[in-house]
């Protein structure tokens, strides 16, 4: 184990450097690898690196909750000023996080690191006996797939972006960015090209990765690893950003399908908000999600959703950085009985799932509350939320939403009764009183996956579907929708263009 410690520390070191050359000129590697890569263990600890760099991706000035929450400009920013400029969509403002923001040199060590280990991968099945083929197998896919992801995540924020597929050993190479239709249809084909190869389970028997996978129990990979069912899903929201719904509904139909063999479920209301519950972690129930664990000491007090909304009485923090208005919530949990938020017949929140302190001045958005000695000491403490990416009710609701579009509304309104609604204890969809039905289904994915970093990149398809929203739609056809690309990795590279919206 003191190895495997080792490695990854020396790994993520060594891909850092190799990324910074990539791009920025005035990097230079700081590791050599002549000790790495002859190994099972290095195997081990540069996959897990991958999967490490994606998380501080995503968790690094809370990007994935300000690209996706905080700019629909729903919640309501207290007092920081850098928040009040995403909210105004304001992104070149002058701020260090806004400029952090703007730069994607963190994707792209996901993306070096995972070309590094494509690239190295083989020498350690020449070099160590136990490194199986199988073994290689499942892993090359995890890495192909982690880099498809990356890359789809960035085409989200940015757009067009370069696309990489070598390690370049660390030399500089200036990049021009790609259409993003070609660096997605790269991604796509990625992921179909491993989807089979990766398990429903890892350490579970499963004929793709038979056998103790790294000697490990199931217990110790559920819930952490790309596999499957993940493949699919990713590839319904590739799908579902390019506009293709003929494609949404097969691969999320896969999903749906055959998330029995995932060991993965639809959540009650009670676990989805419980401290430890379905965000704490222990299960294996999101489809893709990149874990903080208390005992591999990954809580922090920063980098987690809780930093934002979390303050007294849920934890000692007079005001929140962002939190939904009193009108909001109202407007949002708009009937009665739903088991996130309602009002009882005296006008009382029925309880504090969703919210605590309904009727103080800041209601405190608390359905993500992992703390690190849990919540009856208000004391301020350490957070680790998994980071859900997507999790079975993201994927049902965005299959009821593809065939809404392709017209089976039959179909798509049971997946809304049956799969979401009933769930939540609501009633059966009637249009005359939830009116039309994609609007319908936006709605309850605003309700269901409120503070998981969706809304976004909902509201992009809610508006290229519906057309209700003039300057929306401006947004969309102007490019605004995309974040700008840094002044830094542009002073530094010649060939990279700033988004039309920005320049």
């Amino acid at each position: 184990m003191k190895k495997i410690i080792l490695n990854s520390l020396i790994f993520l070191s060594l891909l850092s450097a190799g990324c910074k050359k990539i791009l920025d000129t005035d990097s230079t590697r700081v590791v050599g690898e002549k000790n790495m890569w002859n190994s099972l263990e290095d195997t081990r600890a540069g996959l897990m690196g991958i999967y490490g760099l994606a998380r501080s991706a995503m968790a690094d000035n809370n990007a994935h909750w300000l690209y996706g929450d905080v700019r629909p400009a729903e919640f309501t920013v207290t007092n920081r000023q850098d928040l009040k400029a995403i909210v105004k969509n304001n992104l070149n403002a002058d701020y260090e996080s806004l400029e952090a923001l703007s730069n994607w040199r963190r994707w792209y060590s996901v993306v070096n690191s995972a070309n590094l280990f494509l690239e190295k991968v083989g020498d350690v099945k020449a070099a160590d006996p136990r490194y199986t083929e199988n073994n290689m197998t499942v892993d090359i896919a995890q890495a192909r797939f982690l880099r498809a992801f990356a890359y789809f995540y960035m085409v989200r924020i940015w757009g067009d972006v370069p696309l990489i597929i070598s390690s370049h050993d660390g030399k500089f190479e200036a990049k021009k960015r790609e259409d993003q239709s070609k660096v997605l249809a790269f991604a796509e084909a990625e992921i179909l090209a491993v989807a089979d190869v990766l398990p429903y389970r890892y350490s579970a028997d499963d004929p793709q990765q038979p056998g103790a996978y790294y000697n490990e129990t199931s217990v110790r990979w559920e819930g952490t690893l790309a596999r499957k069912l993940t493949a699919y899903a990713i590839l319904s929201h590739i799908a579902a950003w390019q506009g293709n719904y003929p494609k949404v509904a097969v691969y999320t139909k896969f999903v749906m399908d055959n998330y029995g063999k995932a060991a993965t479920g639809f959540q009650s209301t009670y676990d989805l908000t419980e401290p430890h519950g379905f965000f704490y972690g222990k299960k294996n129930s999101h489809i893709l999600g990149f874990n903080f664990n208390y005992s591999h000491a990954e809580a922090s007090p920063t980098g987690r959703i809780e930093e934002l909304t979390l303050a007294a009485p849920v934890v000692n923090k007079p005001i929140p950085d962002i939190y939904l208005s009193k009108d909001s919530i109202l407007s949002i949990f708009n009937e009665p009985k739903d088991q996130r938020f309602s009002l009882d017949t005296l006008g009382q929140p029925v309880d504090d799932k969703y919210f605590s302190n309904f009727n103080g001045k800041y209601p405190i958005f608390s359905k993500i509350k992992v703390i690190l000695g849990g919540v009856s000491d208000p004391t301020f403490k350490m957070f680790a939320s998994t980071i859900v990416f997507t999790r079975l009710e993201d994927i049902a609701l965005l299959r009821a939403e593809a065939l809404a579009v392709l017209g089976e509304r039959p179909q798509a309104i049971d997946i809304l009764n049956n799969s979401i609604r009933a769930n939540r204890g609501l009633p059966a969809y009637k249009e005359e009183v939830n009116g039309n039905l994609i609007d319908a289904i936006f709605k309850e994915r605003q309700r269901e996956l409120m503070g998981e970093g969706h809304r976004w990149y909902d509201l992009i398809r809610y508006n290229k579907i519906r057309h209700k929203n003039p300057a929306f739609t401006k947004l969309i056809e102007t490019g605004g929708i995309y974040w700008p690309v840094s002044r830094i990795l542009i002073k530094q590279n010649a060939l990279l263009t700033q988004n039309s919206y920005w320049k």
